[in-house]
């Protein structure tokens, strides 16, 4: 039946069975009259079963438009299910749930950001550039908190451009993980509304090697072993506290990081005392328990380790606004600073040399000047 033209379609009478419209060999397109609703019928050639998906009733656009609308979805529908796809709707909060499984940080990201806001309820076969534009919004005019304790006056600041491509980060990773497994055909939603903002101040606060041994020296027992790995390792604080005992191998002092927002998998051999502390938390633990853990098994996270590290910068009189991440960034601009080339710094860092030089790059330069002056006679 030709449904193409609105005479046609104007013309049939109501019956829950859609009117088909023959598109290629397999794929249809059928027609609710009444509700004026379009399905696709694909014939997936791998399970040999027609496949149906509700393509909506496209009211946002005038009526002698809406069969090329549904013809093109429909259309590209087929290549999905054919190319293997998942016929499976699921909505933008599933798809943040199956990539956050296990990961305690990025699920207390999502469950702030997303879970409550209206994108988590869209199909993310339905999801549209515009609708992932709107969170963007959102979620930059959504202040930052700066008291994290729920107790007494909060206190907030605009969010930055760093703290906005953060989530956004965490976004733009489960949907391409689902475009992976097949759950839709394409990332033109969030391709370019996810696109990571300009983000260009360098991270000023350091803490030099004196004032990490305070930080230590005034750190709860508890927390020691973990907050001494940051100290001695450039690996992001939710990298750290990810890592299980099977990831280091004592043998050859290298340490593996298998999660991590970049550089995921890459291996480090560590030093005789940075292996001594592995080695020493490793011991009378399973091969799958976490590496660092607080006094009950758990393994730290960004709610566990705030607290003593804050109690610890305090009693140690460091510097306001010092953090887990400002750790990171000392151990990094301790290595540039030592001379290590930057495209190892950035391997070790699970980052990219482009970031470490547009970071760390000027301190290479007065290293370079620094040797230039050694040329005087």
């Amino acid at each position: 039946m030709d449904l193409s033209t609105l005479r046609n379609r104007e013309r049939l009478r109501q019956r829950n069975e859609p009117y088909w419209h023959k598109l290629t060999t397999g794929q249809y397109l059928g027609f609710r009259p009444g509700r004026g609703s379009w399905v696709a019928r694909i014939y997936n050639r791998d399970t040999q079963t027609n496949v149906f998906h509700t393509l909506g009733d496209f009211a946002d656009l005038p009526a002698s438009a809406r069969f090329d609308a549904a013809r093109r979805e429909a259309l590209a529908f087929g290549e999905h299910i054919n190319g293997g796809g998942n016929n499976r709707p699921i909505t933008v909060r599933e798809a943040c749930e199956r990539y956050a499984e296990g990961e305690r940080d990025v699920q207390a990201r999502f469950a702030l950001h997303i879970y409550s806001d209206p994108i988590a309820k869209i199909e993310l076969q339905r999801l549209t550039r515009t609708q992932v534009k709107a969170w963007r919004e959102r979620l930059e005019k959504t202040p930052a908190r700066v008291t994290r304790s729920k107790v007494g006056e909060q206190v907030t600041r605009p969010r930055s451009p760093a703290t906005v491509n953060r989530e956004m980060t965490a976004l733009r990773a489960a949907l391409n993980a689902a475009l992976e497994d097949g759950y839709v055909q394409n990332a033109l939603a969030w391709k370019e509304p996810l696109k990571a903002m300009k983000a260009d101040g360098r991270r000023n606060l350091y803490l030099d090697r004196n004032q990490r041994r305070s930080l230590l020296e005034h750190i709860s027992d508890e927390a020691r072993p973990f907050v001494t790995a940051l100290c001695l390792l450039p690996v992001r604080p939710g990298a750290l506290a990810a890592l299980r005992v099977a990831d280091f191998d004592h043998r050859r002092n290298e340490l593996t990081i298998p999660h991590d927002k970049a550089g995921a998998g890459r291996r480090i051999v560590v030093s005789e005392n940075v292996a001594a502390l592995l080695k020493q938390q490793s011991r009378s633990k399973l091969p799958s328990a976490p590496l660092f853990s607080c006094a009950n098994g758990r393994p730290w996270d960004k709610a566990t380790w705030r607290a003593p590290i804050k109690d610890a910068l305090a009693a140690a009189k460091l510097p306001e606004g010092t953090n887990a991440i400002t750790l990171r960034h000392s151990t990094i601009t301790d290595l540039v600073i030592g001379g290590l080339d930057l495209f190892t710094v950035a391997l070790i860092a699970g980052t990219s040399i482009v970031m470490i030089e547009k970071h760390y790059g000027h301190l290479q330069k007065k290293r370079a000047a620094d040797a230039l002056a050694g040329l005087a006679l």
